[in-house]
């Protein structure tokens, strides 16, 4: 989209003329002007040399739309549309050019005055624009706020622009400081590129970067190794079941934002041990979502491990606490355990009983509920009740039982020869 094309009346969803002179559009919005990428949602960030705030409360009041100060300190304070968002910030430095000397990279150093329709790029921007170059204004730039370090890694996946030897040189000289950096901000940058169709190549540079090792050290063991094969079991997965492209399609939940994909990649960063992986997510202030399916994918991997070598085809009672134990993190697992060099057809049983919705073994369903049971054989509520239920619903599996009355006669069963081991 052309700069001009951006802010233009009938497309914009304000009226630029509200805007003081002079006013300069800066940031990733102009970037991706240039670039011809358009955006759904607008995030336009505006420099004003004052009254940021004020003016920004203004435009708020006019549209009736949402207004909040994100930093008193430093004047800066955003309007909320449907369609997207504006931020004011108070310009840093008598001129516009002294304001983009601070920021990141030279191609996030552009700024555009829609009024004169002035392109003020003093660094070349649009040059490494040109040359798909992911450039650093300076190495101090970078030290003011380490998180500039992952981010390089997150644009050069998102742009598929490659890094500058000499930022490339300073990000490895400042690795040290990211440990300075608030986790959850890490956080967020990691989940860009765990998240991105592109990111694995950026994530793994950023590995042997050392730039996570002080929140995930395993990660300088590994190097990331694990991270491609991922990504190939997905591929070999959906090659194989075409069913399974819809499951790695759906989002884990409404709320974490990941994929069974990006779990998957997330466990092969961390502990192997599930206690010591979650004490290490927990520090990258992960949500409880995520660290339940890391911790869950671990104790599950442990179990395979152990159940695979007591026996070459995984018993019907050692699938069903398989299934129990992983619950709905299975698609997660599956890559997980691909990635770990099991192969394909040890794993072919457990799929197919994925894949079918009426299963016995991943889908049970109870011939006979607590209530039924309880009243049929006269005992009160409690652990015999849970162990019993348990017990029917292996043995359908197994194909021992397929009626109420088989499954009670089998609790009989139970309780008779429980009874006679005492």
């Amino acid at each position: 989209m052309p700069l001009n094309a951006l802010l233009d009346p009938t497309q914009c969803f304000f009226d630029v003329n509200l805007l003081p002179k002079p006013a300069y559009l800066v940031g990733g919005a102009v970037r991706d002007a240039l670039l011809g990428r358009k955006r759904d949602y607008l995030d336009l960030d505006f420099v004003l040399p004052d009254r940021a705030i004020e003016t920004a409360k203004a435009i708020a009041n006019h549209y009736q739309a949402g207004f909040v100060i994100l930093d008193q300190k430093r004047a800066i304070a955003r309007v909320v549309f449907p369609q997207g968002t504006l931020d004011f910030a108070q310009m840093e430095g008598a001129t516009i050019e002294q304001d983009l000397q601070r920021r990141d990279f030279r191609i996030n150093a552009i700024a555009y005055n829609p009024h004169t329709k002035e392109i003020i790029d003093p660094l070349h921007g649009c040059q490494d624009l040109g040359q798909q170059l992911l450039r650093m204004v300076s190495a101090p730039n970078l030290q003011a706020d380490p998180l500039r370090l992952l981010r390089a890694y997150r644009q050069s996946a998102q742009l598929g622009f490659r890094i500058d030897p000499a930022t490339q040189a300073a990000i490895v000289s400042l690795a040290p400081q990211l440990a300075l950096v608030a986790a959850e901000r890490v956080q967020m940058e990691l989940g860009y590129l765990l998240l991105h169709p592109q990111g694995t190549e950026q994530l793994q540079q950023v590995i042997n970067q050392g730039l996570v090792a002080t929140w995930l050290p395993e990660t300088m063991m590994n190097r990331g190794k694990f991270l491609p094969e991922i990504t190939k079991s997905l591929h070999l997965l959906q090659e194989k079941w075409l069913e399974l492209e819809e499951v790695y399609a759906r989002p884990m939940d409404q709320s974490s934002g990941y994929t069974w994909l990006s779990l998957a990649k997330l466990a092969t960063l961390v502990s192997p041990q599930a206690e010591t992986a979650q004490h290490q997510l927990t520090k990258l202030k992960y949500s409880r979502e995520v660290l339940r399916g890391i911790t869950t994918i671990l104790r599950a991997a442990d179990q395979w491990r152990v159940q695979a070598l007591r026996q070459n085809q995984l018993s019907v009672r050692s699938q069903y606490f398989l299934f129990q134990l992983l619950g709905k993190y299975f698609p997660a697992w599956l890559l997980f355990i691909l990635s770990q060099g099991v192969e394909l057809s040890a794993l072919v049983t457990l799929i197919t009983a994925y894949l079918n919705p009426h299963s016995s073994i991943a889908h049970p369903r109870p011939l006979i509920d607590g209530k039924a049971l309880m009243a049929n054989l006269g005992i009160p509520p409690g652990k015999l009740v849970g162990h019993l239920l348990q017990e029917i619903t292996i043995a359908q599996a197994e194909g021992g039982v397929s009626t109420p009355r088989e499954a009670v006669e089998l609790a009989k069963e139970i309780i008779l020869s429980d009874n006679s081991k005492k």
